[in-house]
């Protein structure tokens, strides 16, 4: 289906063998996920998965909530020659890790690099970088909706909300890393990214609260 200027393609459990063989063609892609809630995986689960090639176009995947079985999107994550990008990963991976039981390989954090390169503003927020790097609004009253309605009961606007939040992130993330590059703070961000796993396992374990604070 098309939306606006986005063409978005929905599956049910799993990403498709010839999906799969389309998403693993690309050196990068975008990704993002929508919770039941913001407490995942304490109290809140999974609920859809999506990617973007960065060429209009969005993968929306509702996974199976009883087994949580996805080889194919397990495939993606776990290719170390894909570039994942995406926006506050501290949430989408701790969710993709946890349910679907695998590893999340080679990622890029637009918000990280924000906070580390953008030091001339307090907004780090996913249409902030939209607004600045793409001249687009974006609406995020949807961000709080019921995603676990069932795939073919999703709205247009709910379907659109969703792939918003990622055909956008190629241009950020190509946008942020000259800045880094720029500010000389490229190894501070690859540095961060390394701890960023670290900082999942204690969210995991309960210990949300900054523990390097006096």
């Amino acid at each position: 289906m098309v939306l606006g200027m986005t063409k978005i393609y929905k599956f049910q459990d799993d990403l498709s063998t010839d999906a799969l063989k389309e998403l693993e063609k690309h050196s990068s892609l975008a990704i993002d996920t929508e919770g039941s809630g913001l407490q995942i995986p304490h109290r809140d689960k999974l609920s859809l998965v999506q990617f973007s090639t960065g060429n209009n176009d969005a993968y929306i995947i509702q996974p199976n909530r009883k087994t949580y079985k996805a080889p194919n999107i397990v495939k993606v994550l776990q290719n170390k020659k894909i570039t994942k990008i995406g926006h506050y990963l501290r949430y989408d991976v701790s969710g993709l890790e946890y349910f679907l039981k695998c590893n999340v390989e080679n990622i890029f954090d637009t918000k990280i690099a924000s906070k580390l390169c953008r030091t001339y503003t307090q907004s780090h927020g996913l249409k902030d970088l939209v607004m600045e790097f793409c001249n687009k609004k974006m609406d995020k009253r949807l961000g709080s909706s019921d995603w676990n309605k069932d795939l073919n009961e999703l709205s247009d606007a709910q379907l659109q909300y969703c792939s918003n939040d990622v055909i956008y992130l190629h241009k950020i993330k190509d946008a942020l890393y000259k800045m880094l590059v720029r500010e000389n703070r490229l190894e501070l961000y690859n540095n961060s990214i390394q701890f960023l796993k670290t900082r999942i396992k204690l969210d995991q374990s309960g210990f949300t609260e900054d523990i390097f604070q006096h």
